[in-house]
């Protein structure tokens, strides 16, 4: 057998198992083999560990920020010097701390792999965040409120994919690179997706992990909110008081455990499984009695197949404020059984370091693991007595030895999006059960876009080439005009932006065209994967704005939660009553094209037996006029001549996809179904396209050998190009050496499909909107759906449309007058 840490192989999508773990009809095994981190203990994995392991509280008065005006003086800030030795571009003088603390963190992880060992193309790269380059956003805003021209580099440094382009292009990491955004539960997803990465044989290797700066304008949000406490967060105690905020960044990487004890690679610990689900209660609170965050613990038992007793430690949520610890000492106790909770020591981690928001899932995950590799579960520092709606048992203050073979780690966020993990030791050799694959189907679609409702709508201005007339702060634009009644109230829609409403209607259209009841019971057990690409830059910029001008007291609460990229996805559950698995994905342009894989996979493996993967962008004057300083979009009027920039657009786009058994059982009416995906990055560190397309190309041959035999006979493909020339060019090169390919078999070469040169490029949603008008007008044979973020990174779907005989014609119309 070839060895697959330097060989690509099929992803496990099929019957194939490795065989060494075929008779025990177990799936492969996941070991971390590296760790970094910086934290308010210091620079290095070590440093927190020994922190945590020995209850040091490092939350001291802040020093890097003003605190005035504020509720507290504390918080969990790096103190040390953060110099990573990785370069990004940026403007003179300014770096973006949460790039800055994430590469560090990555150093340290990546120096213990032994170079050359990965093939560069073969190795991934998943981070979460919480708040990505907000400084950044915070740069810009401030400049143009004072009047100044902000610096045209600063919003390439914004978005959560840009933090994770940055990190895999200082390693030249080519393989997948994704950005995961389900706020306080994204470091924690993070690992768990890159672990199934590997399983599926996405990638040999992955750097996975979060990271999270503190800010002035996260700390008037949680002030606003009355939530940080005037002393270090206790978690659990009594007398906690609120939360403390930190910063920092945790890395691990991640093998297969196969391969590390083939390379003779220590171990720390494995990833044995995790679980994800949606509170859908509350857009801050958890729900009081825990049912969500207990749904994503018995997930990941499940995923990692194991039971309750099993477990011997707990790296807690643990907060310190008065409803997160009760709730989740409450999920603990349902989730496995009042008794065995009680037997289970559980810790805090966020007692000694701060509450490092989307890096907290990841840093918790390195000192559970620690934890699990020494025998000892550290102290929750600060816990002085007993509240009664917390009765497990805290380890108080002094570390404890424990004979503990798998440990969990819990991790909620705003939206009600939660993730366990679970870890095990190496020397258990535990496998999870291999699960039974099956295949995806596509059961509803739902389109809102500047040409109207329905994916018929925007296939009529495709073929008759309309082109969206609006104009924003002087660029091009298509904008969608939507009435949300009956779906959303008025007074309902007061505290929510035009991100959550289009998500919210978009799905529950989507969700009705499948024969789903938005909000009954069939809907009850449906998660959500919401992609986006720019994200709430619309509450980003109504909360900061007054937050620059007037400091904290101007942070408007009713504001501040949505200024999280998974708020969208928190008010689709909320409103639709779905409380299956949940995430947000953010990818730049290929979020809704990640959205849809991310589900496809999370269904196939029988992690959900429905899921809606639904992808929404919005505009605003700033957005417009942040692709205008990147030479991104167009301003040039309708019908004017091409300036190499594209028409920008926002949309919202919504898929039902289940498994295929699923689908037959409640009679539901098959669209299409997704066959596979590909991904790779072109990793440079100029952030630009490789000119020779070598990534999309690579992007679309992983999808066709992830597709295998389904994809044979594929007749067309829908192509990222939206007009902006260098992009375009790089993907005609990729395209043409694929068509030339003889090695495909093509009976006639592909039938090529441009829709967003005419409707527009809607930033996230424009991998799922192509992939809605492919099964639209799909003539039955596969195809493949190219999406691209303008940082290099390269998805394409393999789909196949069910009913050829209802959409030929209107194929041959687009095939014979408008393709190309």
């Amino acid at each position: 057998m070839s060895d697959p840490i330097t060989t690509p192989v099929r992803p496990d999508h099929g019957n194939h198992q490795h065989e060494d773990d075929l008779h025990e009809n177990r799936a492969a095994g996941v070991a971390i083999v590296a760790t970094g981190a910086i934290t308010a203990q210091g620079a290095g994995a070590a440093a927190l560990w020994d922190g945590a392991r020995a209850g040091r509280v490092a939350i001291q008065q802040v020093q890097g920020l003003s605190m005035d005006g504020l509720s507290t003086k504390l918080g969990g800030e790096v103190g040390v010097p953060v110099r990573p030795r990785g370069a990004y571009r940026r403007p003179d003088g300014f770096r973006e701390r949460a790039i800055d603390l994430a590469l560090v963190a990555a150093e340290e992880a990546m120096a213990a792999l032994p170079a050359g060992l990965v093939d560069p193309d073969r190795f991934a790269v998943v981070l979460g965040t919480c708040n990505a380059g907000l400084l950044s956003a915070r740069e810009w805003l401030a400049a143009d409120a004072s009047g100044a021209l902000p610096d045209r580099r600063l919003p390439a440094l914004v978005t959560p994919q840009a933090l994770a382009e940055a990190v895999a292009a200082a390693f030249r990491l080519r393989g997948p690179v994704l950005a995961v955004n389900t706020a306080c539960a994204s470091g924690a997803n993070a690992i768990g997706w890159a672990a199934d990465l590997l399983r599926q044989g996405r990638a040999d290797a992955v750097l996975a992990g979060g990271s999270d700066a503190l800010s002035d304008v996260v700390l008037a949000g949680f002030n606003s909110l009355q939530s940080l406490s005037p002393e270090p967060a206790a978690p659990y105690s009594a007398e906690r008081q609120g939360l403390s905020l930190g910063e920092g960044s945790g890395m691990v990487v991640l093998v297969r455990s196969d391969l590390a004890e083939r390379h003779g690679l220590t171990v720390l610990a494995e990833v044995a499984g995790y679980g994800l689900s949606a509170d859908g209660y509350h857009v801050t609170a958890p729900h009081p009695e825990g049912l969500g965050a207990a749904g994503a613990i018995r997930a990941a038992l499940g995923h990692a197949g194991l039971g309750a007793s099993e477990i011997g430690y707990i790296n807690g949520h643990g907060t310190g404020t008065p409803k997160n610890d009760p709730a989740e000492t409450s999920a603990i106790r349902l989730a496995l059984g009042e008794r065995t909770a009680a037997a289970i020591p559980v810790s805090s981690t966020k007692s000694v370091i701060g509450h490092l928001l989307g890096a907290a899932g990841a840093v918790e995950a390195i000192v559970t693991a620690n934890a699990l590799a020494e025998q000892i579960a550290p102290p929750t520092a600060g816990y002085r007595s007993q509240d009664a709606a917390c009765p497990l048992d805290y380890v108080p203050n002094t570390a404890r030895p424990i004979t503990a073979g798998a440990a969990l780690s819990n991790n909620f966020a705003f939206g009600g999006a939660n993730a366990a993990l679970v870890l095990t030791r190496p020397q258990l050799r535990h496998r999870p059960p291999a699960p039974r694959r099956e295949e995806v189907v596509v059961t509803g679609v739902s389109v809102l876009s500047p040409s109207g409702d329905g994916p018929s709508a925007a296939w009529q201005d495709f073929v008759a080439r309309r082109e969206p007339g609006g104009e924003l702060a002087g660029v091009r634009v298509g904008q969608v005009e939507l009435d949300p009644e009956p779906y959303l109230a008025r007074r309902t829609r007061r505290r929510m932006d035009r991100l959550g409403v289009l998500s919210v209607v978009a799905t529950a259209k989507a969700l009705e065209a499948a024969g789903i009841e938005p909000g009954g019971e069939a809907a009850r057990t449906v998660g959500v994967v919401f992609g986006t690409g720019t994200g709430p830059m619309e509450a980003m910029e109504r909360f900061t704005v007054p937050v620059l001008g007037e400091g904290p007291a101007a942070a408007d609460p009713a504001v501040f939660p949505n200024t999280v990229y998974n708020q969208a996805a928190g008010q689709v559950a909320l409103h639709l009553g779905l409380r299956g698995p949940t995430s947000t994905v953010s990818v730049g342009h290929a979020s809704g094209a990640a959205a849809i894989g991310y589900a496809a996979d999370l269904l196939a493996a029988g992690r959900a037996d429905v899921l809606v993967a639904t992808a929404t962008d919005t505009l605003t004057a700033q957005v417009a006029r942040a692709y205008a300083a990147v030479g991104a979009a167009s301003s040039r009027g309708a019908g004017g001549a091409a300036d190499g920039r594209f028409l920008l657009a926002e949309g919202s786009v919504a898929l039902v996809l289940e498994r295929r058994s699923t689908a037959e059982a409640r009679g539901a009416r098959v669209l299409g179904t997704v066959l596979g995906y590909g991904m790779a990055s072109d990793a440079s560190r100029a952030r630009l396209w490789d000119a020779r397309g070598r990534g999309v190309e690579r992007a679309m041959r992983a999808a066709l050998l992830d597709a295998g035999p389904a994809a044979q006979g594929v007749g067309e493909i829908w192509l990222a190009a939206a007009g902006l020339a260098a992009a375009d060019r790089a993907e005609t090169a990729a395209v043409a050496r694929l068509r030339a390919d003889p090695a495909l078999n093509a009976s006639a070469p592909f039938r090529l499909h441009a829709p967003k040169t005419v409707l527009g490029e809607p930033m996230g949603v424009g991998g799922a909107l192509c992939t809605a008008l492919a099964l639209h007008a799909g003539d039955g044979t596969p195809a493949l759906v190219n999406s691209a973020s303008l940082g290099g990174t390269h998805i394409t779907l393999a789909v196949r449309a069910a009913d050829a005989a209802t959409t030929a014609r209107e194929s041959r119309i687009l095939t014979e007058g408008e393709s190309r």
